[in-house]
């Protein structure tokens, strides 16, 4: 599984549209074959950020990704609402999805 986080900062006059801005994108890529999750989240320590966590299964979903007309679009429609380069953290890693933490289980019942 393709694991990838990526931190976007947003200039300050686009921030609270930006879910709009990218509402598109966001569709297009959950919708692709192997795209597992696609979530964004707001920065508590800095409402300007945004971050990302995008996860696909395995090398050809990931290609296809970012070979795909709507992440070129994507690209284009955040492009000019962006305050700097995106940072971004991408890995191969084992699993194909969520795994329960170890060390703070709850029991529901």
């Amino acid at each position: 599984m393709y694991f990838i986080v990526v931190k976007f900062p947003v200039k300050a006059e686009h921030a609270d549209r930006f879910p709009e801005i990218t509402a598109e994108f966001t569709a297009a890529t959950r919708q692709e074959p192997g795209n597992l999750w696609f979530e964004w989240s707001r920065s508590l320590a800095d409402p300007n950020e945004y971050v990302l966590i995008e996860a696909f299964d395995g090398d050809d979903a990931a290609a296809a990704h970012v070979s795909s007309q709507h992440f070129a679009a994507g690209l284009e429609a955040m492009r000019p609402v962006l305050a700097a380069t995106p940072k971004i953290v991408s890995r191969k890693v084992d699993g194909s999805g969520w795994d329960e933490m170890g060390e703070l289980t709850i029991d529901a019942g």
